[in-house]
């Protein structure tokens, strides 16, 4: 499969309607002049970064310039606006508007879900180009989508997305059954419900990867997305011990588990091993999935 490319922009985006759709998850739909010239890669699990007012002022948000590719920087004395990564649940085009909904996973605390609880008409975001993740081989039989509540808004999509040809099988943990939400239906779709994990308790997602059938069988592809820490056995588990290759699986690590805590420690090493570990993604040299057995190894052994 092969997504669509787009050229890196900063756009202006105006909150245009919210709705909460469980006790966990506000839908935010964003509108404007700003979205008009919005592009889409459209693959279902395509992220991009919100960036939030960085003051009192919900309608003022001060917007970096996209760099090269895939960056962005702030101009000189203006304040950084604090952004976080969510995934694209929809976009509509209609004549010359584009909506665009992004589904947040609400808790207390926290920059996004604070600002996802309070989101009304008039409020101000930015949005940057979007990019995607999930990229199935050609010959795609069935798939497995697994995920957690936050993945669940990209897990939804992917599912709408999908060829009435592919079988696929999707597993979606979250904390209890308040938390349910439709979901594209089919005969050949399998849609089922877990619930634990999403910071409330041990999650299930490594023993559903272990557990499903065929998992190694030609023609499939597996998606995971979930809590970072918790994905890496589900990662070594179909990288090492099922030796797919990286054309058959990914595995995305969407969120932290007691995030601020591991940010302190994470910037708590020296500036040099921090800048060790992001040196690893600039070597055009090597293969992504081996850059990132090592970088996952070089936490692991830093106790992150």
């Amino acid at each position: 499969m092969t997504s669509q490319a787009v050229t890196n922009q900063i756009y202006r985006a105006e909150v245009i309607g919210a709705q909460r759709l469980t006790p966990g998850m506000v839908r935010v739909t964003f509108g404007g002049e700003g979205l008009v010239s919005f592009a889409t890669t459209g693959v279902g699990d395509e992220y991009l970064r919100v960036f939030f007012p960085h003051g009192e002022d919900r309608r003022e948000v001060s917007l970096p310039y996209a760099m090269d590719k895939v960056g962005w920087d702030w101009p000189e004395g203006v304040a950084k606006s604090p952004l976080r990564t969510y995934t694209v649940r929809d976009i509509r085009r209609d004549g010359g508007k584009v909506e665009v909904d992004i589904d947040f996973v609400v808790h207390d605390g926290g920059v996004a879900a604070t600002w996802a609880q309070l989101a009304a008409p008039g409020d101000v975001v930015g949005l940057n180009s979007p990019n995607p993740l999930y990229d199935p081989p050609e010959d795609l039989d069935w798939q497995y989508l697994i995920a957690d509540q936050a993945g669940l808004p990209a897990a939804g999509r992917l599912l709408a997305d999908t060829p009435a040809h592919v079988r696929t099988k999707v597993v979606i943990e979250v904390p209890d059954a308040e938390h349910h939400q439709p979901l594209p239906t089919g005969p050949h779709i399998d849609v089922t419900w877990i619930h634990g994990g999403n910071g409330h308790g041990p999650s299930r997602l490594d023993e559903v990867v272990r557990s499903a059938p065929n998992a190694g069988a030609d023609s499939g592809y597996i998606w995971v997305a979930g809590e970072a820490a918790c994905l890496r056995s589900v990662r070594k588990y179909l990288r090492h011990e099922l030796a797919l290759t990286a054309d058959r699986y990914k595995v995305v690590g969407y969120w932290t588990f007691k995030a601020e805590e591991w940010n302190a420690r994470y910037e708590a090493l020296t500036p040099q091993v921090r800048d060790e570990l992001m040196s690893l993604w600039t070597d055009d040299t090597r293969d992504s999935e081996e850059i990132e057995d090592e970088y996952i190894d070089r936490l692991e052994r830093l106790g992150l």
